[in-house]
């Protein structure tokens, strides 16, 4: 998370390797004027109701990275499953009975010689129906330009430290394409079942800016 009682430094990122965030309490720019104009609108012309709106914010609020760590947490147990995932992302979710509907999703795999980083460098672009609301540091220009020029350096900020004898691919997800990190599974949990392997699966290991939890 931002830490934004710290003193600001000239990369944009805190101590923390998390970028700091703005305050909000700003005028409303013309796209979030335009947004509340067209809701209020289409309430008014009874095209969705009020609480139909606040339904479907409860529900993109309620989305959590839990459907893309059972995805990994499968593919860790599942060999087969583990290669259609990396062939074809959206019919292994639909395997796992979660929709992601017609979006495009891409399942890149960390191992020994590569390590997968996620960036939207236009806005934040990102896999919601799996990861749930992307974090603001995802969504900051530090991380959307810094990623990209230096990802090493970003990744170590996050606590990630990446031997430089292993390669560093970044993907830049798209308004139609977006991408999930496979991380390594973690050494000692050949007794584990899926549901606990699930628990070891962070949000920042499938964004590739960090790594899934050690057992115990």
């Amino acid at each position: 998370m931002p830490h934004d009682d710290h003193d600001h430094d000239h990369s944009g990122m805190s101590p923390s390797g998390h970028p700091y965030r703005e305050d909000q309490d700003r005028t409303l720019s013309y796209w979030q004027t335009m947004e509340i104009a067209a809701r209020e609108l289409m309430i008014e012309k009874g095209v969705v109701t009020a609480d139909e709106v606040a339904a479907q914010i409860d529900a993109m609020d309620a989305r959590s990275p839990a459907r893309g760590a059972a995805i990994v947490a499968r593919a860790w147990l599942d060999p087969e499953f583990r290669k259609l995932l990396l062939v074809d992302a959206p019919a292994a979710s639909t395997e796992l009975g979660i929709d992601i509907g017609p979006l495009n999703l891409i399942a890149v795999e960390n191992t020994d010689k590569v390590h997968n980083v996620v960036v939207c460098t236009l806005c934040s672009c990102y896999p919601r129906d799996l990861l749930g609301l992307p974090p603001d540091w995802y969504k900051s220009r530090a991380y959307r330009t810094r990623a990209v020029r230096e990802p090493r350096r970003v990744l170590a900020e996050f606590g990630v430290e990446v031997p430089q004898d292993v390669t560093v691919r970044v993907h830049d997800s798209t308004a139609d394409m977006r991408y999930i990190v496979i991380p390594a599974r973690p050494e000692e949990t050949d007794g584990l079942d899926e549901a606990a392997l699930a628990t070891l699966v962070t949000r920042d290991s499938m964004i590739g800016v960090g790594q899934a939890r050690q057992p115990g």
